[in-house]
């Protein structure tokens, strides 16, 4: 049997096309790839980049950090500190007309050399009229950036008075205690 032209043509075009099919799905999961590596090379670079950012102005930060930790109060290492902020927060209530009821301290946590020790006011745990309430909250913002309001929640009562849960964070250092390096 011999193989005509036309027929060696026709073979050497599908080897071709077969080779090529071959190539382009071995290719294909491999473009996808190197697609996805690019990506990835691309938000990592915006990282860098913004991090460096952060590090030239790292003397900016520093100094906002000094004059921050200034307003943060030091008590000693071996103090139980749950009783200060409590008696702060009611004291400040109570001056302003806010009744605390439910509350409950939670773990206190350190971040380098500050601790934050949260106070959640739990489900309609206060209540009290509105001006009340500003006056009880801008009591605590102008403590500096010792305490922090993070979540707050009012809700209207039939009588009149509104009532709700919160939660406070108090942020303070300990003297003679070791950074924890995070």
């Amino acid at each position: 049997m011999t193989i005509t032209p036309r027929e060696s043509m026709l073979a050497l075009t599908a080897l071709g096309v077969i080779l090529f099919g071959g190539s382009a799905l071995v290719a294909r999961g491999r473009l996808d790839r190197w697609r996805e590596i690019k990506a990835e090379q691309a938000r990592l670079r915006g990282e860098i980049e913004a991090d460096r950012a952060l590090v030239a102005e790292r003397e900016k930060w520093e100094t906002e950090f000094a004059a921050l930790s200034r307003m943060l109060p030091s008590f000693p290492a071996d103090r139980k500190m749950d009783v200060h902020w409590l008696s702060v927060m009611d004291a400040a209530a109570s001056r302003h007309g806010v009744s605390i009821t439910r509350r409950r301290v939670g773990e206190e946590k350190q971040e380098g050399d500050v601790y934050e020790l949260p106070i959640e006011v739990e489900h309609e745990g206060w209540q009290g009229s509105l001006e009340a309430l500003v006056r009880f909250l801008f009591e605590l913002q102008s403590e500096g950036a010792m305490l922090d309001i993070r979540q707050l929640r009012v809700t209207p009562r039939s009588d009149g008075q509104l009532s709700g849960r919160f939660t406070l964070y108090c942020a303070y250092r300990r003297a003679g205690a070791e950074p924890s390096g995070e």
